[in-house]
């Protein structure tokens, strides 16, 4: 017996699901930068949507789109993480707290870079859009909690795999409707994002494992070592 804990933050059963998904979201990620590359106006689909530059929403709305914006902030999204990351440890899910952090570090930082690549612009050339950094890093956390209640509800590969995918799509929404409604981002610009945090996820979540494996195994040696 190595000590090596019966559960992994991206549950065996999902892996694959979860892979493919990764996969898709890449294509899709690229797929859109390469359309949308240095361009300084909405889409054809953006405009069908909502017209993206203007200030569309009002109170009430309003206010639970500043606050759901207030979250992707630097401010906002240390208290969110803290939180999550808490929760987590008090639930005694070191792993999801380790990709809690990780995981949203990695899909902002991968957006922030993608907006470098990619080129496009909102209100001005200052502004870079794509992908939408705020929706990522939402859709990072409802997927991580979604990857622990997966596991804490037992819940077997259709199931759990449509619980990862509806809470992302609901964060990942919310998100992406503030930051349009605000006048922030295209809608593209939040598809963009939401895709890069699907990408990011499973292969953050997969090295969480094998790093917390090797040092589990490598604990469980050392002790064997000196118990001899």
């Amino acid at each position: 017996m190595t000590g090596r804990p019966t559960t992994a933050v991206l549950p065996p059963s999902l892996r694959a699901r979860l892979g493919l998904v990764a996969a898709l979201a890449s294509l899709a990620v690229v797929v859109l930068g390469v359309l949308y590359a240095d361009h300084s106006r909405p889409s054809r689909v953006d405009r069908w949507i909502v017209p993206p530059t203007a200030d569309s929403v009002r109170p009430p709305l309003r206010y639970v789109a500043v606050t759901l914006d207030f979250l992707g902030e630097p401010a906002g999204s240390v208290m969110v993480v803290v939180a999550a990351v808490t929760g987590c440890l008090l639930l005694r899910r070191p792993r999801a707290a380790v990709l809690m952090v990780a995981g949203a570090g990695l899909a902002v930082g991968t957006a922030t870079l993608l907006k470098q690549l990619v080129g496009r612009t909102i209100h001005g050339a200052d502004n870079l859009s794509y992908p939408s950094g705020h929706t990522a890093f939402l859709t990072v956390l409802a997927f991580v909690a979604a990857l622990l209640a997966t596991d804490r509800l037992g819940l077997g590969a259709t199931a759990g795999t449509s619980l990862v995918i509806a809470a992302a799509l609901v964060a990942g929404a919310a998100m992406g409707w503030a930051e349009v409604a605000l006048g922030a981002h295209y809608p593209t610009d939040a598809l963009g994002g939401w895709c890069t945090a699907l990408a990011v996820v499973p292969a953050t979540a997969w090295l969480v494992d094998q790093a917390a494996d090797r040092l589990v195994d490598r604990t469980a040696g050392v002790g064997r070592r000196e118990r001899r």
